[in-house]
């Protein structure tokens, strides 16, 4: 199937061939028919994308500031390569889309084949959409009209908050296609609207549709608005423009009233006057797109609504309101297509976007047969060959870390769940197939190494998938975050040794070669190893949080400092301890420390904090033994104290992952022994399980 996507580094604007994505529990699968060009923010997008380096920057100096802190702590090499990375990944485009139900996925009852439905899919021409971002539209609500109900959302959202009262004058600065939306939703409200805007022909739309307007090029858009109102000021004002400027919510808080609204749902700098909003008491606040449920993970991915009793109005119930003043013809939105385009001359649409004067672009698709979840990158032979690699996620370790570090390898497959990620890595690598099916990798008798990369949640159950296959597994760390399915894995591997593939998890530190040099100097002693992980805070809402999803920190990353500790005492945790900050700690804790005794009588801590500076390193490594030290910091030098013929070590930072992939691929084509003792990996994993047993439960837990 086609999608469009936009590369921020290029500029360049491609309908890209990607495998069709597989329906998922609580999402629906629709192949496309109408869907809208969002001027606005995609408008926005492609002046970033070719916008030059600089310009990129000045646009972002938050981001700007965050560069410079990691070249201090990682090195400038490294954190070039992050920055280009982030943006030579290209984004879907569109998010306004309208199509017929092909596929329904577990858990959604109220959806059937067949169905026409609007939701936020981008411009593609089969998407898989969450149930909560999609609505069923009514029989007589043509798919053209149906394609301004995400965009209507948007407006309405803001309307919700303005809060108007019958017969109430609003002011809606920006009459793009969303002010044009809001205006005409605010006449269906009772209310008295009055819209501004610079472009003569947004003027007329609005002008047809009953709304006072004014250009404030040609008149102070303050004083005809005191006029209206006889010298009070408007009741409320919805800013729905895009600009660089603060004079655009200094003019709004001059033409409203005293104790009046302002509401923005477009995009201008957040510097309010304060005189202004001082005097009159004025409320001002930001509108959230479509409204509430927006950006909660539980809401969007995992479908759990909010009451009605207490939230009325949804982000899908303002979709629904849309449809419903469509379907009984209260909102008229014809006027306001400009063209209808087919959705494969797309570049009649993007190579004159900037400038483009239209309201409203609609691309229109004709139904593909060509519907299958792998496509075809590059002709390869891999029959009769060994270390033949299928690889389950493309995220940004894939893109980052992994696939720099094989990029000779056989690949023949990399898996992504919306098909278009892993097929752009397929294409810059030059692997052989694209898929959305990670099953095809499982069942194909080629493929002998199966590297997993994906959300922690899905690590074991696709470990034993690929174990019940014969292959090679190498996942990402954790092993998983189920204690059930390490009981499970454990069970399958211990009775299938003779005829499964070895089992690797992805604690590539102990492969750096600064921890090499430490476990040569120090040998087969006891010692005392203290690990530190200034980790940075991560924001509360992210996946790696969810206890079901992520399994929190401690499971998914402090993982790699208690193996990196194993490594070094050469000996197996007998007992562990954790601690956490705060009085109210769970799985999702980022602030702990954890305590391990080893068989030998070593002892190791792992500090794992989320609270320190970022400007500050993120690891270091300390190690005393034999009136001995070894400090490790970061992973780019490494200083000794108490050697003779040892005193430090510097480079670019490397933490083993090239080293950890390239032993891998040979111990699978050449045989040997696994670059990692299958004992200490369930070891390890145990030991961080009991450490967050031992959290809750405020004792040591013996392994």
């Amino acid at each position: 199937m086609k999608q469009l996507i936009q590369n921020l580094n290029s500029g360049e604007t491609l309908l890209e061939d990607v495998p069709v994505p597989l329906v998922k529990a609580g999402c629906v699968l629709i192949q496309s028919t109408k869907s809208l060009v969002s001027l606005g923010t995609e408008r926005m997008l492609l002046k970033f994308s070719r916008s030059s380096l600089l310009e990129k920057a000045r646009q972002e100096p938050a981001r700007v500031k965050q560069v410079f802190d990691k070249i201090k702590t990682d090195g400038l090499s490294t954190t070039f390569h992050a920055v280009f990375n982030k943006l030579n990944q290209p984004i879907p485009m569109g998010y306004c889309h309208v199509g017929k139900v092909i596929a329904v996925g577990a858990g959604v009852t109220d959806l059937q084949i067949g169905d026409r439905v609007a939701s936020n899919g981008a411009h593609a021409e089969v998407v898989c959409i969450p149930r909560n971002l999609v609505a069923k539209i009514p029989d007589n609500v043509s798919d053209k009209e149906a394609t301004f109900t995400v965009v209507g959302a948007i407006g309405l959202q803001g309307i919700r908050l303005l809060n108007p009262m019958l017969g109430e004058t609003i002011v809606v600065i920006g009459l793009g296609l969303i002010g044009l939306l809001t205006a005409a939703l605010l006449k269906i409200n009772g209310c008295r609207v009055i819209g501004i805007d610079i472009d003569e022909k947004k003027l007329d739309i609005a002008r047809e549709n009953g709304i006072i307007v004014i250009n404030p090029l040609q008149n102070s858009s303050e004083k005809v608005v005191l006029e209206i109102t006889n010298g009070v000021g408007a009741d409320g004002v919805i800013i729905a423009a895009s600009n660089n400027t603060n004079d655009i919510i200094e003019d709004a808080a001059k033409m409203t009233r005293k104790r009046g609204r302002v509401i923005l749902i477009g995009v201008v700098p957040l510097s309010l006057p304060r005189s202004e909003f001082y005097e009159k008491e004025l409320t001002f606040q930001v509108s959230c797109s479509y409204g509430p449920g927006r950006y909660d993970a539980d809401y969007e991915q995992k479908g759990m609504d909010y009451p009605i009793a207490f939230v009325r109005w949804t982000e899908n119930r303002n979709f629904q309101t849309i449809l419903s003043l469509l379907e009984s013809k209260s909102l008229d939105l014809e006027k306001y297509v400009s063209r209808v385009v087919d959705f494969h001359n797309y570049k009649e649409v993007y190579d004159h976007l900037i400038a483009a004067d239209s309201i409203a672009t609609i691309f229109s698709y004709t139904a593909s047969p060509n519907l299958k979840s792998e496509i075809a990158i590059a002709t390869k032979s891999f029959e009769g060959r060994k270390g033949v690699v299928g690889i389950i996620g493309a995220g940004n370790f894939t893109k980052m870390t992994l696939l720099p570090a094989i990029k000779s390898a056989n690949i023949k497959y990399i898996a992504s769940a919306n098909g278009l990620t892993g097929t752009l890595l397929a294409k810059k690598y030059q692997i052989a197939y694209s898929t959305t099916d990670y099953q095809q990798i499982l069942d194909d008798k080629d493929v002998d190494l199966v590297l997993i990369t994906t959300r922690h949640h899905v690590h074991g159950k696709l470990v034993l998938g690929a174990l019940r296959t014969g292959k090679h597994v190498f996942v990402e760390k954790p092993l998983t975050i189920f204690e059930e399915e390490l009981d499970e894995i454990q069970s399958y591997y211990q009775e299938n040794q003779a005829t499964t593939g070895s089992l690797i998890v992805g604690f590539n530190r102990r492969f750096s070669p600064f921890v090499q040099k430490m476990k040569s100097l120090l040998g087969n002693t006891v010692m005392n190893v203290v690990a530190t992980m200034n980790a940075g805070s991560i924001d509360a809402s992210s996946w790696v949080h969810d206890p079901s999803i992520g399994g929190g920190r401690i499971l998914g990353e402090a993982c790699h400092y208690i193996d990196l500790i194993t490594y070094l005492t050469g000996s197996k945790i007998v007992s562990v301890c954790m601690n956490a900050m705060g009085t109210q700690v769970n799985e999702a804790t980022d602030n702990a420390s954890i305590l391990l005794r080893y068989e030998n009588g070593s002892t190791g801590v792992v500090n794992y904090f989320s609270n320190g500076s970022k400007s500050y390193p993120k690891e270091r490594i300390e190690v005393y033994a034999e009136e001995k030290t070894l400090i490790l910091d970061n992973f780019r030098s490494l200083h000794g104290f108490g050697f003779k013929n040892f005193s430090k070590m510097k480079s670019s930072m490397d933490k083993g992952h090239q080293e950890q992939f390239q032993r891998l691929l040979d111990s699978v084509t050449e045989g040997g022994e696994p670059i990692i003792p299958y004992s200490e990996i369930i070891n390890v994993t145990k030991a961080t399980f009991g450490a967050i047993t031992s959290m809750k439960n405020k004792a040591w837990v013996d392994i």
